[in-house]
């Protein structure tokens, strides 16, 4: 096991108060990565401070600079800074890919963990733990109700073949989806590893606020190419389950928005499988969605 290599790539913006944290779990890790990169995406606090003492203390770090555009880009800059951060790692022979954010910790074993899953399972293309928040001092996972298929953004494993197989993460809300629609239609299987728990300092979405976050993500689900029979399900489901609106509305308006503004989507061949697959849950039969 200690023979693998694996590169951290971490974008962040304005996460002083939350990555030093990162920087003392990934530091504290029993396997170390070979290279970490992390990306200071336009921060105006003094998270690049910090980013520049932890590369002087550690040399397998390096910090990229972006300058500030000004706002928070959301879905796409994320994508963006981690393929600068990218561009520094090429060269360097690594089995394992990481993508990385600035806001989380979690225990010394954990990357031990998620390779041991990957050497158990040689069809495993993406995995990673389990997204939680602290209530009532437990941890508390997030990603409970996400489809089985899905690893959340925020920590991505891929194993190299896969990551070869997929071509490359669009730069577009919903690119934490489509790299997992890829990796499953060239028969790879993807999954988040719930007994492996990563502690998320900022809630999900917290940077954009509520209703933001549900507008991004109801542009994602149109950029991943969502069937709109199956997004008026979803909707519906979301709207009988909780008490606000603002979940399914958030989500109904980004999607229908994507058509307004006619924004890109995924390929046709991609859409296609997408929608084969939804139909199916439509219709009860076995899906990537269960």
């Amino acid at each position: 096991m200690r023979d693998l290599a694996y590169i951290i790539i971490t974008p962040v913006r304005n996460e002083a108060e939350h990555v030093p944290k990162t920087i003392e779990s990934v530091t504290s890790q029993t396997i170390r990565p070979v290279k970490w990169v992390i990306v200071n995406d336009g921060s105006t606090d003094g998270t690049g401070a910090i980013l520049d003492a932890a590369a002087q203390r550690h040399p397998w770090i390096n910090v990229v600079h972006r300058g500030d555009r000004g706002f928070r880009k959301s879905g796409g800059g994320v994508v963006e800074a981690f393929y600068d951060g990218y561009e520094l790692a090429r060269g360097i022979p690594w089995d394992f890919l990481v993508k990385l954010d600035g806001d989380l910790s979690f225990g010394p074993d954990y990357f031990a963990s998620c390779f041991k899953q990957f050497r158990a399972d040689t069809e495993l293309g993406i995995t990673g733990g389990a997204i939680c928040a602290m209530i009532d001092g437990e941890l508390v996972e997030e990603s409970k109700g996400d489809p089985p298929f899905h690893v959340r953004g925020a920590t991505k494993i891929y194993r190299r073949e896969c990551w070869q197989a997929i071509g490359s993460l669009m730069k577009a809300p919903g690119w934490d989806t489509l790299d997992e629609i890829k990796a499953n239609m060239t028969g790879w299987r993807t999954y988040t590893l719930h007994d492996l728990k990563l502690h998320q300092h900022r809630i999900t979405g917290g940077a954009d606020g509520s209703w933001k976050n549900w507008v991004k993500n109801g542009m994602a689900n149109y950029v991943a190419g969502y069937h709109p029979a199956f997004m008026l399900a979803k909707c519906i489901k979301r709207a009988l389950s909780g008490p606000s609106v603002t979940v399914p509305a958030g989500l109904a308006y980004g999607f229908l928005s994507g058509y307004l503004k006619r924004a890109p989507r995924t390929e046709p061949d991609v859409m296609g499988y997408v929608r084969q697959q939804q139909w199916k849950k439509l219709l009860h039969q076995p899906s990537l969605w269960g």
